[in-house]
């Protein structure tokens, strides 16, 4: 298939070269210039991108960076034409994607909402799992692209029920790995040895996989950005605006998101959303560590 890819962050990078190993024809462009993909032509603008494209698949950082890359100054709407089908892999704001999706439909164009989980292995690897909002006609036109960059995907509904499910799903995520830290913190103060600590909430049921993914991670004290801390800082601040539309409360979310606002203060910003512990650790005059660190 003809594709556009924008957006080659840490994710956006690795999908789009697995797209252009696959054999599909694609066309990359990044905001910030000096980003390529072997395989993949390289355009000035998102609307030269676009320009002849079957599919343009967008992963880019926030709900603003998608309204400019599609109706900004050359961008995507310059060459949309009936039968495109625009897919957003960004997590942003559903009622935004609602609204982005409306306004391209006009033009007899599809919008499928994608965000995935996965992290950086995932999109490296081709293992990614996509959670999709959209028609089902348009889902199945770009079924080949899914498969050439994940493993599965899940249809949550219509047009940005994807992007509402992701955002549960960061919920859920932050929430989880909050307790883990606090729980590693803790034990650190108390004296508890955290490699004897660890084999016991793997085999209890207290055991997840973000408690999988990230404790090695942490014993060894790497924060490099699989998942940079102010990417899930914004998603739980969508997470709660989302909320506040529809009237529900979330107290514990509204507290995590308070820590991931110091941490980002503090610096850590570019750091993996793990580096949260260490906020925790300054907090408790403790560092915790295991013998690989």
């Amino acid at each position: 298939m003809r594709v556009a890819f924008l957006g080659l962050g840490i994710m956006g990078r690795a999908m789009a070269s697995n797209l252009a190993k696959a054999g599909h024809e694609v066309a990359v462009w990044n905001r910030t210039p000096g980003k390529d993909v072997e395989g993949a032509r390289l355009a000035v603008s998102p609307a030269d991108a676009a320009h002849g494209a079957e599919v343009v698949w967008m992963c880019v950082s926030d709900t603003k960076a998608v309204e400019s890359v599609l109706f900004g100054p050359q961008g995507v709407q310059e060459s949309l034409a009936q039968s495109m089908t625009i897919v957003d892999s960004s997590t942003i704001s559903p009622s935004a994607t609602r609204q982005f999706a409306e306004r391209v439909c006009t033009r007899g164009v599809q919008y499928v909402d994608a965000p995935m989980t996965g992290s950086k292995a995932g999109a490296e690897s081709g293992t990614l799992i996509f959670i999709v909002g959209g028609e089902e006609s348009a889902i199945e036109k770009v079924k080949p692209l899914f498969a050439a960059m994940g493993k599965k995907f899940f249809r949550m509904g219509e047009t940005g029920k994807g992007q509402a499910a992701k955002l549960v799903m960061n919920l859920q995520i932050a929430m989880i790995y909050e307790g883990f830290a606090e729980a590693l913190t803790l034990a650190a103060k108390l004296g508890v040895d955290l490699e004897v600590l660890l084999p016991l909430i793997q085999a209890s049921m207290v055991h997840s996989g973000v408690v999988e993914y990230k404790a090695p991670f942490v014993m060894r004290r790497d924060f490099s950005p699989n998942f940079p801390l102010r990417l899930m800082y914004k998603d739980l601040r969508l997470a709660l605006d989302a909320a506040k539309e529809a009237r529900v409360k979330l107290p514990g979310l509204e507290t995590v998101e308070e820590i991931y606002e110091v941490a980002a203060e503090d610096g850590h910003g570019d750091l993996d959303y793990a580096a949260t512990l260490t906020l925790l650790e300054k907090w408790a005059g403790i560092e915790v560590k295991g013998a690989s660190a």
